[in-house]
């Protein structure tokens, strides 16, 4: 079955930076999308980055643009995300997810990961 490890949150000072991965495993890896997804405290889970099989094509939302990075290495079943110039609003545990498209969408394929906590002390 799909299994998703993150890893590499913690406890970092406003500017700083993480790099958290997400290693993948019980399915091809290098046939799904993948995304990263963030939970803060009393919201709800919000899309952070998103990149395809390939990593031809990547997207992020508009909080984190230009301040932190998708990656993938398909020979190493793993997604990273690369977090830089970090502040207290990026406080939330990380998730990773595979995505697969149906039709026209994209759809959540196989469970979530147990997240990791990254924490941005001002």
């Amino acid at each position: 079955q799909v299994q998703l490890v993150e890893s590499g949150g913690g406890l970092v000072q406003a500017g700083g930076s993480l790099r958290l991965s997400c290693a993948a495993s019980g399915f091809t890896f290098s046939s799904y999308a993948m995304s990263w997804y963030r939970q803060a405290p009393g919201k709800e889970r919000e899309l952070v980055a998103f990149i395809t099989s390939t990593g031809g094509n990547i997207n992020y939302a508009d909080s984190v643009k230009g301040r932190f990075t998708i990656s993938r290495d398909n020979a190493k079943n793993t997604v990273y995300l690369q977090m830089n110039s970090l502040n207290p609003e990026d406080t939330a545990v990380y998730y990773c997810v595979a995505l697969a498209l149906y039709g026209s969408n994209w759809s959540q394929f196989g469970s979530w990961g147990q997240g990791t906590q990254v924490t941005v002390s001002s």
